[in-house]
């Protein structure tokens, strides 16, 4: 099963992936997480400043998440396509060429879940961006596609609370 966690910033993505590595019922699949600061040290530009060619390596690497039978990644397609969607530095009919070629991919999840940023204040790791209304910002754009490609989605559910409750909400829906 490919299970994608998908939300702005700093709403715990990681973290729930890393609390799901230890339940029984994840023990045969892979699990993807944060590769950010991997991406920055490597002088792929990053947020606003984010750049084509490091959105397609971005990408690349959720389409090779996607080769893994059994997955469960913080970051999904409809992340990238969001972060392009509002990078500064790609041309308009770029971001739009690569969101139509890029929204192919979304189909390939079993589940993606959402989590909003409602309520969470965002956690500085020294990488992510900390601008609360580029948060909001990357949060819209997310759920507009969302709504938009919901016709291409197998799954998709909305999940809140702590990590315990998320996790609580993620195996109910897919042990239903």
């Amino acid at each position: 099963m490919k299970i994608g966690l998908c939300g702005t910033m700093s709403v715990g993505k990681t973290t729930l992936v890393n609390a799901l590595k230890d339940l029984p019922q994840f023990k045969d699949y892979n699990f993807a997480t944060e590769r950010s600061k991997h991406l920055s040290d490597l002088g792929i530009p990053l947020n606003t400043d984010s750049t084509l060619k490091g959105q397609t390596v971005f990408l690349a690497e959720r389409c090779a998440e996607l080769i893994n039978k059994n997955i469960i990644t913080d970051r999904t397609i409809i992340d990238v396509m969001s972060f392009t969607q509002n990078a500064k530095s790609i041309p308009y009919q770029d971001k739009d060429k690569f969101i139509e070629y890029a929204k192919e991919f979304i189909r390939e999840y079993d589940y993606i879940f959402y989590i909003s940023p409602e309520g969470l204040s965002i956690e500085d790791n020294g990488i992510r961006e900390i601008d609360e209304h580029y948060r909001d910002v990357i949060d819209f754009t997310i759920i507009s596609f969302i709504r938009k490609y919901a016709y291409m989605m197998k799954n998709i559910e909305t999940i809140k609370g702590t990590t315990e409750e998320r996790i609580e909400q993620i195996l109910n829906i897919i042990e239903s």
